[in-house]
This record gives structure tokens, sequence and C-alpha cells, in this order.
């Protein structure tokens, strides 16, 4: 199936990674995205819209139909957040992305970033893990033709792309050796984004899907 493709967060990291793939990708036809501000990128695949306000697209909605996968790789670190900032950013924006495009897209396939470790039951100690958990619970309950919550451990960055995070641009000689000593915590950003092209276009067996699932959804 060729995919039309809705995307947020491509002035990130993950974001344009993923992007990235799906510019390069047969199985993708076209590529929306929506932000706060111009990703930059120009290309025969790609439409944009830049729209200040991703809690309210209600001035843009008619612009979102006739998309049959989203991508939602818009997300931020917890570190010096307190829970309402944090539920706010990614709960509430996230779920009300997802509720304006079941609505305009019942035929839909939303593959959402989550995070390695996060917490299914809602109820552990760990704010962000709650937060994500309680994000993908919600997430699988609107109706999309299928949600798919891709949970990434470390990402190793795509070479030549702008948004690579600090860390990784001072600290990726750790990489070789995280991938020797904890290889199931580890993909690389290409993977991750064609595990989720393969998920639009073709499925998977599991709606969450650690590391060792990003990776065999990507070699499929």
């Amino acid at each position: 199936m060729k995919l039309k493709v809705i995307l947020t967060g491509a002035t990130g990291m993950v974001g344009e990674g993923v992007l990235h793939e799906c510019l390069q990708h047969d199985d993708v036809e076209q590529v929306l995205v929506v932000g706060r501000r111009p990703c930059g990128i120009t290309h025969a695949k790609l439409k944009e819209i830049v729209h200040p306000d991703l809690y309210d697209l209600s001035a843009i909605e008619n612009q979102l139909t006739g998309y049959n996968a989203c991508f939602f790789c818009l997300g931020t670190t917890s570190l010096g957040k307190k829970e309402p900032e944090f539920y706010k950013v990614t709960y509430e924006l996230t779920m009300s992305f997802g509720k304006t495009l079941s609505k305009q897209n019942p035929d839909m396939t939303f593959c959402y970033i989550s995070g390695a470790g996060t917490d299914s039951t809602e109820k552990g100690r760990t704010m962000w893990a709650r937060v994500k958990g309680k994000t993908e619970n919600d997430l699988m309950k609107l109706p999309f033709t299928k949600v798919y919550n891709f949970r990434p451990g470390v990402l190793q960055p795509t070479k030549g792309l702008k948004n690579t995070l600090s860390f990784y641009k001072y600290l990726g000689w750790l990489i070789p050796i995280i991938r020797l000593v904890a290889p199931k915590y580890i993909t690389t950003l290409k993977e991750l984004g064609l595990a989720m092209i393969h998920a639009g276009s073709r499925g998977y067996e599991k709606q969450i899907l650690e590391v060792k699932d990003i990776l065999a959804l990507a070699k499929q």
C-alpha cells in the first residue's frame, strides 16, 4: 500500500530522521509535515503546514484529510519538567492531534514514538513512563485502523542531518560500545524510520514495538 503520511516533529532529531527515510522510500507517495516552524526541507513529495497551535487544529482540519498514515515524532524530554508540564506536552498534545486525525481519516494508521521503559500499567514510580503509558493506552482506543507504539532505546543518528542532539554529537563514540554490550537497547534512526513505514504499508502483529520488534520490522 502506498502511504500518504502526516508527520510531526520534523524539526527534531527523530522526526527529521523519519522524514528523511520517507522521502527516499518507494512506499511513501506523499508527506505532509505539520509543525510550529518550517522544517527547512524541500522535496517533490513534501508539503508543509506551519501552524502555531498544535493543540487546536480546527483552522487547518480541512487540509488534513486524504492521508492514511501519521508518524507522530513530536515529543519532549522530561528532564527539568514537573508532571503537569510534561503531561500537557506529551499526553494532551498527542491525544488532541490524534482525535482530530481519527475524525478526519478513519482509515489511518497512527504510529507514535514512545520510549523504552514506558509503563503500560500507568502506575509505576517513574513519571515520564506513566505519562507515556497513558498516552499509548489512550491512543489505542481511538478509532484508527491501527495504532503502533514504537519504543526505541538508544538511537544512532543518521549522518548528515542537521537536528542531531548534542548528546549524540559529542558522545557518539559510546554507540559502538553500547551496541557491543547492550545490543537489545540500540537501533539506528534509519531502522526506526523504515519500521514505521513498514508498519504503515504492511502492518505488524504487535501494537507495542520494543527494540527487537523495530529491528525485525525494519528488515521486512
